[in-house]
Order: C-alpha cells, then structure tokens, then sequence
C-alpha cells in the first residue's frame, strides 16, 4: 500500500491548482460532475449531520455534498495543499456561503486532528491513490469515523478490459499534452497517468478496506469502470 512521495504530490498540485478545475473539466470531457453527483446521491442516502471530505482540493466535492445533502450537515474539507484550500475558500467566498457551512482546514490524511468518532461520513475523491501510505490513511478515516459510519471512495480503477486500450492511449498520449495547454505543466499529468496505472482494481482495493478494519465494502464502477465508488462501513 506504499504511495508516492507527499512533498512530490504537493508540489504539484500547488503548481496546477489555479487551473485544476478547467483542468478537470476538459480532461474528464465534463463527467467529473456525473461521477462527484453519483457520490452525494449515495451518500444522501442515509442522514449525515457531520461530514469530512478528505484531499478535498478546490472544494467541488465538499460543495457538492452541501448542495445535495438533506438538511444543514457540518461539512469540513481537509487538503494538505495551501493553493488548493485557497481555491476552495475563494469560490465558498463567490458562493456567498458562511466559513461554518464549509470550513476547509489544511491537514495530512494520515494524521487528522479530529478526535475518536467525530464524524457520520468520510468522504475521499481521487486522494486515495496520492497517500504515500493508504494503510495508515485508511485506519485514520475509520478512527474519526463514529460506529456504523461509512467511507466513501470516488477514485480511479482499472477499467474494463476491452476499454484498456482505447483509455491508456488516452491517458498516456492524448493527456500530458493536453494538460499542457491547460495547466502548462505536462509532467504533473505524467504523475497522474503512472498513478492511475499502478492504482489496485475494484477487487483489490475492496480488500484493503477489509484489512484497514472498514466492513461490507461495496463497489459501484462507473464509466466502464475508469471510476468507481467504494462505501464501506465502520463496525458498531
């Protein structure tokens, strides 16, 4: 479960965070939107009066769940990246919300300053993978999650096995250069095809869940399995 090195990934979303979300948009050709609306669908599914987003970034995620979430949760969004939380307080600033209806912190996901059982739903969307350690990740998201609290993962996998070839000529050719254009740093979308590539399948990472102490994982693959939702559960 070993990941990349954490200085590394924080300098480069820091290098991209102005440009991240036109970044996303183009490069997902717009179903991000689909992929983070299916997120809060299933996690609308049960009440949810404290939640933490985790590698939370520009905030989409965080905004989402308080647009789509009934009733007034506590949202609380944590990045370890200082531009990418400045992008998501500014545009919580352009959304005319207040600071409490979604705070965003900076702080690592391996050593949340949260207390034991703090929150109903933990939520990480395409953070999984950029962990240096997911074991260690993974066991704090169940710490501060309170008993018969879920997990949610939005994150890469491997997709099927007839779209491989179309999908990794995209990502390895199609996408570095145009996340040039974009962004103008083509080496930080080198890092995210090699991450994706090396990323555990639906399978695999449903048994990390498992071995982190997280129960009943389900998996929802999502455009041909290139996303895919994990849920799982802490205990009671």
């Amino acid at each position: 479960m070993t990941g990349p090195d954490p200085s590394a990934v924080k300098a480069t979303f820091s290098n991209v965070a102005l440009r991240y979300d036109l970044a996303n948009r183009v490069l997902s050709c717009g179903i991000d939107f689909i992929w983070r609306k299916k997120l809060v669908s299933l996690a609308g599914k049960e009440t949810c009066e404290r939640v933490l987003d985790l590698a939370t970034g520009s905030g989409d995620v965080a905004f989402a769940l308080r647009e789509g979430l009934p009733g007034d949760p506590e949202i609380v969004g944590v990045d370890f990246c200082p531009p990418m939380l400045e992008q998501a307080r500014e545009k919580r600033e352009r959304m005319g919300l207040a600071k409490e209806s979604n705070e965003f912190i900076e702080g690592d996901c391996m050593e949340l300053a949260f207390e034991d059982e703090s929150f109903d739903l933990v939520t990480i969307a395409f953070g999984l993978r950029n962990l240096s350690d997911r074991a260690k990740g993974l066991r704090e998201m169940r710490r501060v999650l309170k008993p018969g609290g879920r997990l949610i993962v939005l994150e890469f996998s491997q997709p099927y096995l007839w779209f491989r070839p179309f999908y990794y000529f995209y990502l390895r050719g199609i996408l570095p250069w145009l996340a040039r254009l974009i962004t103008g740093d083509r080496k930080a979308y080198l890092y995210l095809g090699s991450s994706i590539s090396t990323f555990p399948d639906r399978k695999e990472l449903c048994s990390e869940l498992v071995e982190s102490g997280f129960a009943s994982p389900r998996v929802h693959p999502m455009t041909f399995s290139v996303v895919a939702l994990h849920e799982a559960r802490k205990e009671t």
